[in-house]
């Protein structure tokens, strides 16, 4: 799939709008409460942006991921799009997004080609995160911030945009089942809300989009 291609169904899609038909349905935010039925979306979330890295490849584009480090209070360990919380210095969910891909691995916002967003997740841990959509422009150099970040790789688009690698499993916590999205990739349990937003990229990518009006 190309850029123009990709930006070009961005463009088509409206995270806040109503659904159209050739979309998926949706009248809420996404999230994990979504795959577990009884479960409630968190009250109150907190906000929160990340950047969905697609990587100017010359073989084809690539998702950029981090693995966190295992000590942090939540998601410890998990793979995750850079990002964090929102903050109100931030103009916006996109400043909040490229602060936070700058803080985490050293990637300079005039890097970054910001093209769209995708529907905000809300986790099970209480947050509201917008998946901001941005291409990368090689060359650049990545910084990991060893207090966050243990580690920095990318993953062919083209494996997240394969639906047999889009898993569904579920597992016991505190007592009860819980089903979330898994996309094992080589040595990597790519799961959760990553998986989560994943699923959404290639829900907006794959669908039959309505043809673009011509003015």
């Amino acid at each position: 799939m190309t850029r123009a291609e990709i930006e070009r169904r961005l463009r088509l899609y409206r995270p806040s709008e109503q659904p159209r038909a050739s979309f998926p349905q949706k009248d809420e935010a996404r999230g994990d409460h979504q795959l577990n039925q009884g479960q409630d979306p968190p009250a109150n979330p907190r906000p929160a942006s990340v950047l969905v890295p697609l990587v100017e490849r010359e073989p084809g584009l690539t998702v950029l991921l981090t693995q966190r480090t295992a000590d942090l209070p939540s998601h410890a360990g998990q793979v995750a799009f850079p990002g964090g919380r929102w903050q109100e210095s931030d103009a916006d969910q996109i400043a909040t997004a490229l602060r936070e891909t700058q803080e985490e691995v050293g990637l300079l916002p005039d890097r970054i080609d910001v093209v769209g967003r995708l529907d905000t997740y809300l986790t099970g841990t209480g947050f509201a995160v917008t998946p901001i959509v941005g291409f990368v422009r090689p060359p650049f150099e990545l910084q990991a911030d060893p207090r966050e970040v243990a580690d920095i790789f990318e993953v062919p688009l083209a494996f997240f945009l394969d639906p047999a690698h889009h898993e569904l499993r579920s597992a016991v916590w505190g007592g009860r089942e819980r089903r979330f999205y898994v996309m094992p990739y080589e040595n990597r349990y790519i799961w959760g809300a990553t998986a989560g937003m994943l699923k959404n990229l290639y829900d907006v990518l794959m669908a039959d989009t309505p043809t673009e009006a011509v003015s």
